[in-house]
């Protein structure tokens, strides 16, 4: 077997239960490994997922690592580690420097993130407000006297003196790391400069050393609330997560692998771990399924996408729109805003690890918000937990199956769900403990439903204009409940739901995003040579430092920028909007009155197509206030091999049996069918199990499944 297969591909993705590995042979066959997720060392749960996956194919990893491993092309990682440390603030300690009179950032914060990440009820009583536990104390932002203007001129002198003293401080704090932000240091960056020579020269002379993280470097772009943000969070979670990844990779070379580890970024890209800007990656778990689903739209030529993806702890929903994902340049993670590019994704917390619990007074049946994650995780894994949980109700319904866990690796003790479904809410509220297990599975299948609806009505868009797109371990098993009611196109999953994640991150080409802030005006009839001097001043000087910029991060990681692709990009509003929209520039350059014409003529191109015609306001001019390049060069990818169809009956082999399940308050026998063996063109009827080793497809009564050429089944 090993002899007959070359690995091609090896893509994980680190979840927050489990860590889900694709590995791709030369072909573009692949398979899917699972392991739990291993927070203290991620390289243990991507080895041990590694391993699992090759299982499939008869290969023993552990024996022919020294020679499989040399072939591999490339080896992928995705994950939520950073964002998970973010969220528990059990980050590094780090000290700011900023301009002097803004010490107080962090708690006058902005007003937009006062509001952000409030429910609805929330946002109509001010009373409940509260501001955010900032991740770097108060006595360890520090202000030096100096200011640069908005024009990029020096209006007052930085005071060294005041430099030297407050680095001192920190230093005798002992902080792991330095963040250096000033305002508008994006179009004049010489005081951040200063400071990072004076911290240079003062750590020098006391023999200590920490990194020194300038804002300008990192995160050139207006907005100073995001943008510190930003530069905290690199040096706060980013930079240790880094080793983290080392880790994995020194794992991989020393068994022969011959490349660097990549890492999926936030805005769909793929780059080197000593990416110098890694806080990119910060959220990169939920990114792969949407980078997948682009793979398909191009594969299938369906442009229209919504992308859901329920694992252990949430649910996402994303969508892919004429083949492209929608993309915002600040994202929101547990109440802060940051400046990163970043894929849209919208999240709620309902998955198969979800406790569930009764409120003592009201006796209402809660889902969440907290969850059993992989340690300990549900009540059947036997490892501590007494709270029931989703999956649990799954289990004693009779949708899962004990003994086809993991491929039946891991057992589920089916009694003991019971018993604490039973003890801890069924006998509370004075119900039949599987009549409660059915109630909590249309519960969760009910909010997920709702939070598609809102996604797609919040944008004025119709389900009946997409396809629907169901992955994740945990999707297949509520997929047929959660789109009930909802008129798409078509829905559809994969046997390789589980994995889906891990292979959109295999069929992710190694691309880098650059932004800068610029202070573009374009008044309202303005004159050629106006025209001409804003072009070349600001937006040609602009593109010319990101792509210098991309071209030195491509030498470093030894792509050749010869070969790259190239994309000049422009944030275009009207003058005074408050939102601007991406406008891909059909130009390379400004070299003409014309070219800004075109420029402009894009935008307002695009602009009706995202709001009216009528919508337009050319008299108030126009404002360029930020720029963007992205810089491709092609990897290797997954195949979709697209298999002949078969008759509409499966064979006999793939009827695994029958088992008895409850649903819609009786028991009755739902059939047993191996998903691996069913081929294209086949269909299912309900009451049917689909089982696969790492997902199960319940089919309700009245519900049918069809296999299609390329192994995707469609809920029908």
């Amino acid at each position: 077997m090993t002899a007959k297969r070359r690995v091609q591909i090896i893509a994980s993705d680190a979840g927050g239960t489990m860590t889900d590995m694709m590995i791709v042979d030369t072909d573009g066959n692949f398979t899917i490994g699972k392991a739990a997720t291993t927070p203290r060392d991620q390289s243990l749960g991507f080895w041990e997922s590694l391993v699992d996956g090759l299982e499939y194919w008869g290969i023993d990893f552990n024996k022919e690592a020294k020679n499989m491993l040399p072939g591999v092309e490339a080896a992928v990682y995705s994950g939520t580690t950073m964002m998970n440390a973010l969220i528990t603030e059990t980050g590094r300690k780090v000290g700011v420097v900023t301009t002097r009179g803004d010490e107080d950032i962090f708690l006058h914060e902005r007003s937009a993130q006062k509001w952000k990440g409030y429910a609805y009820q929330d946002l109509l009583h001010h009373v409940t407000h509260h501001g955010n536990n900032p991740l770097v104390p108060r006595r360890l932002v520090k202000g030096v006297e100096g200011r640069v203007d908005m024009f990029a001129l020096e209006v007052i002198p930085l005071y060294e003196d005041m430099a030297h003293k407050v680095v001192e401080e920190l230093l005798d704090e002992n902080v792991d790391a330095i963040v250096v932000c000033f305002l508008h240091s994006f179009v004049n960056p010489a005081h951040e400069l200063k400071i990072e020579q004076i911290a240079n020269e003062v750590m020098d002379k006391r023999g200590q050393k920490v990194p020194v993280y300038l804002s300008h470097r990192l995160c050139p772009i207006m907005r100073e609330v995001g943008r510190l943000n930003t530069v905290v969070l690199h040096a706060y979670v980013a930079e240790p997560g880094r080793e983290q990844l080392f880790k994995i990779e020194e794992r991989l070379k020393a068994s022969g692998y011959q490349h660097p580890l990549q890492i999926v970024l936030a805005h769909g890209g793929l780059t080197d771990i000593r990416y110098p800007r890694l806080y990119e990656a910060s959220f990169s778990g939920p990114i792969g399924g949407l980078m997948g689903a682009c793979y398909l739209s191009q594969s299938m030529g369906i442009d229209n996408w919504v992308c859901s993806d329920m694992g252990g702890t949430s649910f996402d929903v994303g969508l892919i729109r004429g083949g492209q994902p929608l993309i915002e340049r600040e994202v929101v993670i547990n109440r802060r805003i940051y400046n990163i590019p970043t894929l849209q994704m919208d999240t709620i917390g309902a998955g198969t690890g979800m406790y569930v619990t009764i409120d003592p007074i009201t006796k209402r049946v809660n889902i969440g918000p907290e969850s059993a994650a992989a340690d300990p995780g549900p009540v059947c894994y036997e490892m501590g937990n007494e709270i029931p949980t989703v999956m649990d109700c799954a289990l004693i319904m009779g949708i899962l199956n004990p003994d086809n866990y993991l491929g039946g690796k891991k057992k589920l003790n089916k009694q003991k769900a019971l018993k604490a479904i039973k003890e801890k809410c069924a006998d509370v509220l004075g119900v039949d403990p599987y009549y409660f297990a059915d109630g909590v599975y249309k519960l969760i299948n009910s909010r997920m439903k709702e939070h598609i609806r809102s996604v797609l009505h919040a944008r004025g868009f119709s389900p009946a204009a997409y396809h629907l797109l169901c992955y994740g371990g945990a999707g297949p098993m509520h997929l047929a409940g959660y789109c009930e009611g909802l008129p798409f196109r078509g829905v559809a999953t994969m046997p390789w739901a589980a994995g889906f994640s891990s292979f959109g991150c295999a069929a992710v080409d190694v691309t880098h995003r650059y932004q800068k802030s610029v202070p573009v005006l374009l008044p309202a009839g303005a004159d050629a040579s106006y025209k001409l001097l804003m072009g070349q001043l600001l937006i040609n000087v602009g593109w010319d430092e990101l792509e210098k910029q991309a071209a030195a991060d491509f030498a470093a990681e030894g792509l050749p920028w010869e070969q790259a692709k190239v994309q000049q990009v422009a944030y275009v509003r009207y003058g005074g909007q408050m939102e601007d929209l991406e406008v891909v520039s059909p130009v390379s350059r400004i070299n003409s009155p014309e070219d800004m014409d075109k420029l402009v003529a894009a935008f307002e191109k695009l602009y009706e197509k995202v709001y009216a015609g009528v919508a337009k306001h050319e008299r108030a001019g126009f404002q360029i206030m930020e720029l963007g390049i992205t810089a491709s060069v092609p990897k290797v990818k997954p195949k979709l091999v697209k298999h002949p169809i078969e008759g509409k009956s499966p064979h006999k082999s793939t009827i695994k049996g029958e088992r008895e399940v409850y649903y819609e308050g009786k028991w009755s026998k739902a059939t047993i069918y191996d998903m691996d063996r069913l081929r294209p063109g086949n269909e299912v009827s309900g009451l049917a199990v689909i089982e696969a080793a790492a997902t199960t497809f319940f089919l309700p009564p009245g519900r049918h499944a069809r296999v299609d050429e390329c192994l995707l089944i469609w809920l029908t």
